[in-house]
């Protein structure tokens, strides 16, 4: 299986230097490559240029800027360019699906924030004694940055990234062939229910409360942003109380990253651990968060009736933070690891022998009710009430409890 590891990097000042120099100059190589191609189609009869066009050229530019570009390794920017290249394609994608179509566009030197080595030993090379308490890593261009590794790395290490989160450094390790380490069976099974009051809910009825990271520090990070925003916009030269403002901003949402990173990571954890099987409801949550369109007013040009997306924006907003896109592929990669198994259930399809409906509108047969499917089930955000034999329950744990059965019916048809 494969897996990536996180360390911090503990560069000294002239290292430190040397690595912005890293992230600047592979800036510049993309956003040359990326004129170069805007330039070839304006105005060369609309030709397009493709990475094994710019990748012929990286000689040549090693050879004619040998102080900024010769001094750092090939592969790595071979790696940028094929990153550009993989920006247009998604862009060609979007246009030929329909949607929003995005152009790549170009990186200010504090938005480049990631260099990727794609073969260990190319360019850098990752210090594999399995037990050496002083770990380095040597880059081209920058020397042997000593590294924070805080548990040990299995597998065969494939690509080596760098990357930049405000003032701190980290190296991430792309490793294939490492091996599981399963857990002893525990014989159980949970169906989980993601919501914005309670984070989780499982069938065993316990609730998990909803952190609200982004609600604890609202107030300092609109203070903040209100701060950074008196700065004019046009400004070249960014002055240094205007760097401070944006730093504070971007801290304040590292710090809300992290602990959201933290919660879900344990969580995952204390579910891997207690239980075999884990069945969870599969959520768009790009689909839920979009914004409702607008409704024209027939009476009046140009004005238009009310849509609801001020309500919508708390929504979505408290979805975002919550994190449930990210919680779920936590909770794969530690299942695969820990040889568990993760079922999705779609709520939209009928499973063969059980009614249909999102799972907390129907009524749940494994705490005596009846399967009966119907809005009106769902009284309010938190009540579940049936219409047909009047359960009442909790409705994220009615929702759980459909998961649950509904995880079982796929574990059966795949057995």
């Amino acid at each position: 299986m494969k897996r990536a590891y996180r360390f911090l990097l503990r560069p000294t000042v002239r290292q430190e230097r040397a690595l912005l120099e890293m992230l600047r100059d592979h800036c510049s190589l993309y956003n040359g490559a990326l004129q170069e191609r805007r330039d070839a189609y304006r105005h060369s009869s609309r030709t397009s240029v493709r990475y094994g066009d710019q990748s012929a050229q990286l000689r040549e530019i090693r050879a004619f800027d040998p102080e900024r570009q010769g001094r750092w390794s090939f592969s790595s920017q071979q790696a940028t360019l094929r990153r550009l290249d993989r920006a247009f394609q998604a862009f060609f994608r979007r246009v030929k699906a329909g949607g929003a179509p995005g152009y790549p566009r170009f990186k200010g030197v504090g938005h480049f924030d990631t260099v990727t080595f794609p073969k260990d030993g190319d360019g850098c090379r990752w210090d594999s004694t399995p037990h050496d308490a002083q770990t380095r890593l040597r880059l081209q261009g920058v020397g042997h940055v000593r590294v924070h590794r805080h548990r040990p790395v299995r597998g065969r290490v494939k690509t080596v990234g760098i990357k930049r989160e405000g003032r701190r450094w980290y190296v991430i390790l792309a490793c294939d062939e490492v091996p599981a380490e399963p857990l002893p069976p525990t014989g159980s099974r949970v169906g989980i229910d993601l919501g914005t009051v309670h984070f989780l809910t499982d069938s065993d009825g316990r609730h998990v409360a909803n952190p609200n990271l982004l609600d604890e520090v609202a107030g300092e990070l609109a203070a903040a942003q209100r701060h950074l925003a008196t700065f004019p916009k046009c400004t070249r030269r960014r002055t240094k109380k205007h760097r401070a403002a944006a730093r504070k901003v971007a801290r304040l949402h590292t710090k809300i990253r992290r602990r959201r990173l933290d919660h879900h990571h344990k969580q995952a954890l204390a579910l891997v651990r207690k239980h075999d099987v884990i069945g969870h409801e599969r959520l768009n949550t790009a689909g839920m968060t979009q914004a409702p369109a607008p409704k024209p007013d027939p009476d009046r040009d140009g004005a238009f009736l009310a849509n609801g997306a001020a309500a919508k924006a708390g929504l979505n907003r408290s979805i975002l933070d919550a994190g449930w896109g990210q919680f779920l592929r936590i909770l794969a990669d530690k299942a695969a690891s820990a040889g568990r198994r993760v079922i999705p259930v779609d709520a939209r399809n009928t499973p063969p022998g059980f009614a249909g409906g999102t799972p907390t509108r129907t009524c749940p047969t494994a705490i005596g009710g009846c399967g009966h499917v119907a809005k009106e089930n769902r009284v309010t955000q938190a009540k579940f009430e049936c219409v047909n034999c009047g359960l009442v329950a909790n409705a994220d744990h009615v929702g759980a409890l459909n998961v649950l059965h509904r995880a079982g019916l796929v574990l059966c048809d795949g057995a």
